[in-house]
């Protein structure tokens, strides 16, 4: 059954997931559409409410998006935030007018009086996140202004006939202290929906969703060892059982253990049926002298291709296969222009680019969801931690995390420092504080160094830790400094071909979370 509904309607906002993420996080059901959807569109979409996002443009230029006046009038509740406040407000009949004077950042807002269901109760004065150039001067006819900052007089009014509200500022950013509040009591309160989109809900749904998809027939899914493919799979083996067989391809880019994981944990925790390829020597046969980033993808991608695919011949020989399960999340869905319809097989994927004379019938059990729903349903599964909490790792592996060519004495060095690493963050308890932390092999450059009582000229590893909420953007983790020097001494006197460890300390952007 299709869950009450909200709309985020997206003007170009940074943060337009943001608002989707913090709606389900009040246990309402969330998607994003585009913002020149028609209204007929819309309100053939049945949603519960809307919320009308921020976005870079100034209300008044040429080209600015607008809103159709005649949204207002189908009964929907809506909520404007930023631009779509000021949007709102332009469509209604109100004023918008340049600052003079931007304001961006922490701001005060100051509340005026009660009538107010949005803010009733909060603190008079307190901080919210401003980033805007223009401001409602004149609120709309209807309208009571509830709010005023420093430099806006008109920071947020409600109209509660018509179930209308709008924010200047952005409630759905950590720096908006009581931002939640506010957004929950405009699902809640405001547009009257009754929470239920919780875990439980989520897997229930699924469930019967994939029975109902899949019927009879067999799926084979492709495990590359990570939360998404392992949360995807459980589901799928929850909903049909031994119609599932999934298939772990090794192709000897792994870190230190996981295949072993896969084998054991996945196995352990799902009782689904396991058809693992050892592909080792193939790739690294492929991968002989090639140091170019690109042409490892490539050589990656294309043998994983025909990995999977031999396997996949190898199952399908002893029962037809018409599905094949994909982990693709909500994110990947909104990110290749989706939302409705069939969604890409993204690049990125593990089994991205299969041929499509293989003719099967895809199933995204994930693809409503975002990264921490996938994680906590599968914490609901069953799947053991070292699942559920897995650090991010790219499809090509270590084979992007070595500067140059991949050989298997590289790789083993690779894997040695990255297993010590990911040690010591697990011991220092900073697993789940930080996004993800690569490990970079510059195999290509040597440094001088003194070991024992002789000269060395080994290679120098990186350190990458980096803290973010979509990898969209990211800064780099701030680790405290004993741990950095627990994990230098240990590197440096353990793996024996590196005798330099140092810390990447850019952010994204301007680099990029991978070095390759």
């Amino acid at each position: 059954m299709q869950p009450p509904t909200v709309l985020v309607v997206d003007y170009g906002a940074q943060y337009a997931q943001l608002i989707a993420r913090r709606v389900r996080e009040a246990q309402v059901y969330s998607e994003i559409v585009p913002g020149d959807m028609p209204v007929s569109e819309i309100v053939a979409r049945k949603p519960a409410a809307l919320i009308l996002s921020g976005g870079p443009s100034s209300v008044y230029a040429p080209d600015a998006p607008s809103v159709d006046p005649e949204l207002f009038r189908t009964g929907i509740p809506v909520l404007g935030l930023c631009y779509g406040f000021q949007a709102m407000a332009r469509a209604l009949g109100g004023e918008v007018a340049p600052d003079g004077t931007r304001e961006y950042g922490r701001t005060e807002l100051t509340l005026c009086g009660g009538g107010s269901t949005l803010h009733d109760g909060l603190p008079a004065r307190h901080p919210v996140w401003m980033s805007h150039g223009d401001s409602v001067v004149q609120a709309p006819e209807g309208f009571t202004v509830t709010a005023s900052s420093e430099r806006a007089a008109v920071a947020a009014f409600e109209d509660p006939v018509r179930r209308l509200a709008g924010v200047q500022y952005h409630p759905e950013v950590g720096h908006s202290p009581h931002g939640q509040e506010v957004l929950r009591r405009f699902l809640h309160d405001v547009a009257g929906i009754t929470p239920g989109w919780t875990t439980a809900s989520i897997i229930d749904d699924t469930i019967d969703a994939v029975r109902a998809q899949v019927g009879e027939g067999r799926a084979i899914c492709g495990l590359s060892g990570g939360v998404d493919s392992a949360v995807a799979a459980a589901l799928v083996q929850r909903a049909i059982g031994n119609q599932l067989t999934c298939v772990f391809v090794d192709h000897g880019l792994l870190r230190s253990g996981e295949r072993e994981q896969v084998e054991r944990d996945f196995v352990a925790a799902t009782g689904a049926k396991l058809h693992t390829v050892d592909a080792r020597e193939r790739f690294l046969g492929a991968l002989a002298g090639i140091t170019d980033p690109e042409e490892k993808r490539k050589v990656i991608g294309r043998e994983f291709i025909r990995v999977f695919e031999a396997a996949t011949t190898e199952v399908a020989e002893q029962e037809h296969v018409g599905f094949l399960v994909q982990g693709t999340l909500y994110p990947d869905v909104v990110e290749s222009g989706g939302g409705s319809g069939t969604a890409t097989i993204k690049s990125h994927h593990n089994v991205g680019g299969l041929p499509e004379d293989l003719e099967f019938a895809l199933v995204e059990p994930l693809r409503a969801l975002f990264k921490d729903e996938v994680r906590r349903v599968g914490a609901e599964l069953g799947l053991p931690e070292t699942i559920v909490h897995r650090q991010p790792f790219p499809g090509p592996g270590l084979g992007i995390r070595i500067i140059g060519e991949i050989t298997a004495e590289r790789l083993a060095t690779l894997r040695d420092a990255d297993a010590i690493v990911r040690e010591e963050l697990t011991y220092a308890g900073l697993d789940r504080d930080i996004w993800q932390c690569p490990v970079v092999l510059l195999a290509d450059v040597r440094s001088v160094g003194v070991q024992g009582d002789g000269r060395t000229y080994g290679h120098p590893v990186v350190l990458r830790p980096v803290s973010s909420e979509d990898a969209m953007t990211a800064d780099w983790t701030r680790l405290p400094y004993d741990l950095l020097e627990r994990i230098s001494t240990r590197i440096t006197n353990e793996v024996a071909e590196v005798n330099r460890v140092v810390l990447d300390v850019t952010s994204k952007p301007p680099g990029t979370i991978e070095w390759e």
